[in-house]
């Protein structure tokens, strides 16, 4: 009977596979933190004297005094009122989309049971799709912000932006990649 035990069990992890999933649980919490602070200031690009973003336009007064509204429509440039609202929705969704993804990589790793593999590579496909949401809508910017992009007026929160997107991607693959090698070997 003890050996008919034994022969049911499933193989142990070994110390590499539980350390490559565990960095990449650990990179993708990066990301999910990057990316929302991100969102949550949304001032992505400086150029001319004006800080656009996601949420608020600002231009620099007299003193290095930040004016900030609002009111998109008021920076002048054709489509950003309505064009940022895509972009939000989707860099926005991004992060919801990755959490879950997160959730599900955390649980395939405490509760090893029979679906583990399945709750591995559901949480990596999330991932591929935050990556998917996140690198359309840092695109997307880009493109609308076109006339205004200059290489160094990027601010440090769109860099965050940006790399979470390609964070999200590299993980997912990783996440992927680890499980079909682990699916071959047991």
């Amino acid at each position: 009977q003890a050996q008919q035990l034994l022969a049911h069990r499933r193989p142990q992890k070994s110390f590499f596979e539980t350390l490559i999933r565990s960095l990449i649980i650990l990179c993708v919490a990066i990301a999910v933190v990057l990316s929302s602070i991100s969102i949550c200031d949304g001032r992505w690009l400086f150029a001319r004297g004006q800080l656009f973003g996601l949420w608020h336009f600002c231009t620099v007064g007299n003193n290095s005094v930040l004016k900030c509204v609002t009111d998109l429509s008021l920076a002048q440039v054709e489509g950003l009122s309505v064009g940022v609202i895509p972009i939000r929705s989707m860099v926005s969704f991004a992060v919801v989309v990755a959490i879950f993804g997160l959730e599900l990589l955390m649980v395939s790793q405490v509760c090893d049971d029979a679906n583990a593999r399945r709750k591995w590579a559901m949480g990596s496909v999330f991932i591929l799709v935050s990556f998917l949401l996140s690198a359309t809508g840092v695109l997307s910017f880009s493109i609308l912000m076109k006339d205004h992009l200059t290489f160094t007026g990027f601010t440090l929160t769109y860099w965050c932006e940006f790399i979470a997107a390609f964070l999200f991607f590299l993980n997912g693959i990783s996440g992927l990649h680890i499980n079909s090698l682990t699916h071959l070997r047991n």
